[in-house]
């Protein structure tokens, strides 16, 4: 049997992610019954069904969520291999796609990679933020900023150091609540903002305090609503010193507490002969390394605001 086409599994994801052929065929520039008729081609090739209709719209089957992570795994590869072909290995030019943590994609990279941009014009760059942990040996991100140490062979690992976070509230919240002295007026008399689901890290990270998931006012996983609502008043929570610093409405609140993670800029070592990478690995690493300055605790970087 003939092997289907890319562009088969491309039509794939594009409808299992919007589920709709309208929407996905958008989403690729192709008219719906292009896309209707690949969707078949596909299902007739695999000899097996990929999506029912449902009010909902098109629903994945069993075998459609059995061959979706090697389908993302071959466009994470044709996305690799457009991005190593769109400049030479000598050229400071073509594409660096850039994987980091909501927070320190939105709130730390943006400096840096606008310092690089003027240095270097000809590097298009893409900018991927998530939690999720990106797997560069399949090609999904030239360079990862990460917050754990990784795991993977295969991969050039460079600790840049450790990001302290400290407690804060902005000075709105504290002319209405003043702020704790201790602990325990922290638990029992002040709104916190903190996380909704528990994960390993997590309870790793907060091994030490004595905070669950019951004691906040504001829940959620997303970093960057974390940060907005102390930003806007709404309570106390962590942030890192190197952010909270930028601000002088983020006031700290019990210095003496605090969390640490360290920073990791992470490259596949099959990708150090591309000058652009090697180039804006460098630049990552300095910059990094005065932003991981700035978020150390008052004590280490010789008192506090």
């Amino acid at each position: 049997m003939k092997e289907p086409d890319w562009s088969h599994f491309r039509a794939f994801l594009a409808v299992l992610q919007d589920g709709s052929l309208s929407g996905a065929a958008r989403q690729l520039g192709l008219t719906q019954p292009t896309l209707g008729r690949q969707i078949a081609e596909l299902e007739r090739r695999l000899g097996t069904a990929l999506f029912i209709r449902s009010q909902r719209g098109l629903v994945p089957t069993d075998a459609a969520r059995d061959i979706a992570p090697h389908a993302e795994a071959m466009a994470a590869a044709a996305g690799s291999m457009m991005r190593a072909a769109s400049g030479g290995a000598s050229d400071a030019a073509g594409t660096v796609r850039i994987t980091a943590s909501d927070i320190v994609g939105a709130e730390v990279l943006p400096p840096l990679l606008a310092d690089f941009r003027r240095a270097h014009p000809a590097v298009t760059i893409e900018l991927v933020l998530s939690n999720r942990v990106e797997d560069l040996l399949r090609g999904e991100a030239d360079i990862a900023v990460r917050m754990v140490r990784p795991s993977q062979q295969a991969l050039v690992a460079r600790h840049i150091g450790d990001v302290h976070l400290g407690l804060y509230a902005h000075r709105r919240y504290l002319k209405h609540s003043p702020a704790p002295q201790s602990l325990a007026a922290l638990a029992s008399g002040h709104a916190l903002i903190g996380f909704d689901q528990e994960t390993p890290f997590l309870r790793e990270l907060l091994t030490s305090m004595p905070i669950t998931r019951g004691d906040f006012a504001l829940r959620t996983d997303s970093d960057l609503a974390q940060l907005a609502a102390i930003r806007a008043g709404f309570g106390i929570g962590f942030i890192q010193h190197g952010i909270a610093r930028r601000d002088p409405d983020l006031l700290p609140v019990l210095a003496e507490i605090g969390l640490a993670m360290p920073m990791w800029l992470v490259l596949h070592e099959d990708l150090r002969a591309s000058r652009r990478l090697r180039l804006m690995l460098e630049h990552l690493a300095n910059g990094l390394a005065g932003y991981v300055a700035l978020a150390q605790p008052a004590t280490a970087s010789g008192g506090s605001r």
